[in-house]
């Protein structure tokens, strides 16, 4: 080699003179030539017998190979591109025949103009023979590659066999090592995550990259659509984290476990699925909210009557979010995809489909509506007009079938507007007073018409051809039965009141009809006593007459007047058995005949005397005029025990004279004064007490009442 020649070791400095802006890919190329280089000859270097003459020839070779590559370096192409061939050629010349032996030269000295010192070479300089040309191809005489497989010097040969092929291992895999290194913490060239570049860039630039340029997306709700609905689903509120971390550690790193990211390095990378992390509980309730809102519901087929005539409204499918499929969606796509982001859906059908709604048309509404139907009770019969059966019947779903509803009450009662006397009506139990103690009655069965067997029948009637619905009437048991009436504990007085009568014949009518009207019944417990109920209504249907009342505070006849002695005997007959006072009002003027404080009054649809049974007993009321007075008893079973006191009156008010030109007026004596009385009561449970109450009254004085203008001052009153 002349002296002014580049040394075969120039093919370090190659490496070394890499431009230094020149990512670490294009940057391990030429270590990964110059290595597969040296694989390819590694073995013939060491081997036990190498010819002299052979090292020699590789020497010429390796030189030429020196001298080339030096040449390639100008020639501005990639290095990443010489290295790929230079790696294949060496590769493949490592097992296909021996290399001649690399023979280490000391470097010659060169001169000091050159600026390099004269010692011995550190390294051998290997490079990959050239494929020999057109007049360089092995002719017969020439030693074949397989000779060494020959088994006459198999002995020899398989050591140098051996040593290649190890050789080769160990120098890969120290390439492959060297690359993993130079390349562990750098994003793959080409790499794009949701529209951010980052290929190239060390890992934690990439992160910050990624961070800083997805910012704004990844809080920012996600415009979503399913169907021609539209939506947003919230990234925070669904449980969605961008993780630019692991999103980079995905891309680098080189080990010896994936080769795949040499490659990747290599070839480069493009878009590449950002990692979120989710939590699954938050996402799935985002999208269980989500699926209300942009769902579309089915409707059901439905059939209804009008005018007599059977219609259908058809059934409709709906859709709704396929939350397994759409959970998907939303990991992969909701930072990378495109927006709006579509969300797949799945058919929803309705519970009555158009089917089911055809074939109730068909088969049911349209033949109850072709014709009446005729009920046959025994040997009796009566007919449903379409009209009717129409207008008592509707569809109703039921477990996916439209099933006809018939109201058999109001066909019932069309039956009998047509058979009044089919019936034999049930009696209740009842008690009755016998020798003045109530004694109990049977009830008795009757027969009825059983709604469901006759709304069955009907619509079995109907696709029938003779269009009959035949029934039989059922047994009735009585509301109330003798055994109920005996639970009730009816067996004592415990209470009792009385008042005197006046002489007014007309008023004592009307408490007589009163008492006869309240005596027998009965409050359940838990049950609320009516006065008002319990007298029926008062006109003279009834047997009541006009008496005298206080109406707007004149005295004046009218209907039932008297009842009020019925109402302040039943009262204080309730006041002393403990039962809750539920209304009362006592009198505006006192009369004598009542307790002071302690009566009420009553006018029908205006005031009320009730009481509330808060024992666990009946409560039967017995009512009765006799000896110029009347009598309210109340039997059950004792439960309460009763005290009562009554104040002193207080602000009393002597009555006056007052003047009156009503066309109403009666003309009225004086009687009581007015005052204010305080009646407490107190109530006992097995000697606990349990309830004290206080009741305040205040009575206006019964002034003389003259009908007709007052007389001029000073003159003299008759």
């Amino acid at each position: 080699m002349p002296p002014s020649a580049a040394p075969p070791a120039a093919a370090g400095p190659v490496l070394a003179g890499q431009p230094a802006d020149e990512d670490d890919s294009t940057r391990a190329i030429p270590v990964l030539a110059a290595a597969a280089a040296a694989a390819a000859t590694a073995g013939t270097a060491t081997g036990p017998e190498a010819d002299p003459t052979e090292r020699q020839d590789a020497g010429t070779a390796s030189e030429r190979s020196a001298e080339q590559h030096d040449g390639q370096a100008d020639d501005g192409e990639d290095d990443s591109t010489r290295a790929v061939p230079t790696v294949l050629a060496g590769v493949a010349a490592a097992p296909a025949a021996p290399a001649p032996a690399e023979e280490t030269v000391p470097a010659q000295p060169v001169d000091a103009d050159a600026g390099t010192a004269a010692g011995p070479s550190t390294a051998a300089v290997v490079a990959p023979v050239p494929a020999p040309g057109p007049s360089e191809v092995a002719g017969p005489e020439d030693p074949s590659p397989l000779d060494v497989f020959e088994p006459d010097d198999g002995r020899r040969r398989w050591p140098r066999v051996l040593a290649v092929v190890g050789g080769t291992v160990l120098v890969l895999g120290g390439v492959y090592a060297g690359a993993s290194y130079a390349l562990g913490d750098t994003v793959p060239r080409g790499a794009t995550v949701a529209g951010v570049e980052i290929g190239g860039m060390a890992g934690a630039e990439a992160v910050t990259a990624l961070t800083d340029g997805l910012a704004d997306r990844t809080g920012e709700a996600v415009p979503v659509v399913a169907q021609d609905a539209q939506a947003e689903l919230d990234p925070v509120a669904a449980g969605l984290t961008f993780d630019p971390e692991a999103t980079v550690d995905g891309l680098t790193g080189v080990d010896l476990a994936q080769p795949v990211r040499l490659w990747e390095h290599l070839v480069g990378v493009g878009d590449v699925t950002p990692v979120t992390q989710v939590d699954d509980e938050a996402l799935d309730a985002a999208l269980d909210g989500l699926s209300e809102t942009v769902r579309l519901a089915p409707v059901d087929g439905t059939v209804v009557f009008a005018d007599g005539a059977a219609h259908m409204t058809d059934a409709v499918d709906g859709w709704e979010l396929d939350l397994d499929a759409a959970a998907t969606t939303v990991r992969d796509e909701w930072l990378s995809g495109e927006r709006p982001l579509s969300l797949p859906t799945v058919v929803t059908e309705p519970d009555i489909t158009q089917a089911e709604t055809e074939r109730v048309l068909d088969e049911i509404a349209e033949r109850l509506a072709a014709a009446p139907v005729t009920v046959q009770v025994g040997d009796r019969q009566a007919t449903l007009d379409v009209a009717t059966i129409t207008a008592n019947t509707a569809f109703v779903p039921e477990e996916g079938e439209l099933v006809a509803q018939l109201d058999g009450e109001a066909l019932g009662a069309k039956v009998l507007e047509q058979l009044p006397d089919l019936l034999t009506p049930a009696s209740d139990a009842h008690f009755e007073f016998q020798d003045g103690a109530p004694v109990i009655v049977p009830g008795a069965a009757g027969t009825s018409i059983d709604p469901a067997q006759l709304a069955d029948s009907v619509v079995a009637a109907a696709t029938a051809d003779d269009r009959a619905a035949r029934i039989e009437l059922v047994e009735t048991d009585p509301a109330q039965t003798t055994e109920a009436l005996e639970a009730l504990g009816v067996k004592e007085v415990v209470s009792e009141f009385s008042t005197p009568l006046t002489s007014e014949p007309r008023r004592t009518q009307n408490i007589a009809n009163g008492a006869a009207n309240i005596s027998g019944t009965l409050v359940k417990p838990g049950e609320t006593f009516s006065l008002t109920e319990a007298l029926g209504p008062v006109d003279g249907a009834h047997g009541y007459v006009q008496a005298g009342a206080i109406i707007n505070g004149e005295h004046r006849d009218a209907w039932g007047g008297g009842l009020s002695q019925i109402s302040t005997t039943t009262f204080n007959a309730a006041y002393f058995a403990g039962f809750e006072d539920v209304e009362h009002q006592p009198h505006s003027e006192w009369f004598q005949r009542y307790p002071e404080g302690r009566e009420a009054t009553i006018f029908t649809g205006v005031i009320d005397m009730r009481w509330k049974n808060n024992t666990p007993y009946g409560a039967l009321v017995q009512a009765w005029v006799a000896d110029g007075r009347v009598h309210v008893q109340i039997w059950g079973t004792k439960h309460f025990t009763v005290e009562t006191e009554k104040s002193g009156r207080s602000g009393v008010v002597q009555p006056s004279t007052v003047y009156s030109q009503s066309a109403t007026c009666e003309p009225q004596s004086a009687g009581n004064p007015g005052f204010t009385v305080t009646n407490t009561r107190r109530v006992y449970l097995e000697g606990e007490l349990v309830d004290t109450t206080s009741t305040t009254w205040r009575y206006k004085p019964q002034n003389r009442v003259v009908c007709g203008s007052a007389p001029a001052a000073g003159a003299p009153e008759g």
